[in-house]
């Protein structure tokens, strides 16, 4: 599984991790395995994916904005663990997409964060998934993504 070291050769950047806006932890460990509070697509200088997808933005943006989001969830682990390379795999996502009523591509949003993922871990990338859509997201931001994640025990790793 990668360590930080490995995301250049992806040509990806762990982001600032988001400071959680409500009572909450971005990050809950009980055993071996972590719960990722849901997370969205903001970017390296604080900015919100913001919009309706189906209305305001594109299937194909949406889905880039999935993949950020993604990027969120790795920054978020990488501060809770120092580093990535306890993550074993990926066990669930839980994937929401701000959408119109008749919008019904919520799976093609939210790979973006599978396909991302599966591109750093590999097969510890593939995960079971649900996807839905919503009438609202907190800031109105376009998606929102759970995890579970298993880790390696403490003093274990594979690099």
């Amino acid at each position: 599984m990668p360590s930080n070291d490995r995301f250049p050769a992806h040509h990806l950047e762990l982001l600032p991790v988001p400071v959680p806006i409500g009572t909450f932890r971005n990050v809950l460990q009980v055993g071996n395995i972590l719960y990722v509070s849901g997370q969205g697509p903001l970017d390296r200088d604080g900015a919100l994916c913001k919009g309706k997808v189906g209305r305001d933005v594109s299937t194909e943006t949406a889905y880039e904005h999935a993949r950020l989001t993604g990027l969120n969830i790795l920054s978020v682990l990488s501060a809770h663990l120092g580093n990535l390379a306890r993550v074993k795999r990926f066990v669930k996502l839980l994937g929401f997409v701000n959408a119109t009523d008749d919008f019904t591509e919520h799976p093609r949003v939210i790979n973006g964060c599978s396909d991302l993922l599966v591109e750093i871990f590999g097969e510890g990338g593939v995960h079971a998934r649900s996807s839905i859509g919503v009438a609202s997201l907190p800031n109105n931001i376009t998606v929102e993504v759970e995890a579970i994640v298993e880790i390696f025990p403490e003093g274990n790793s594979h690099e």
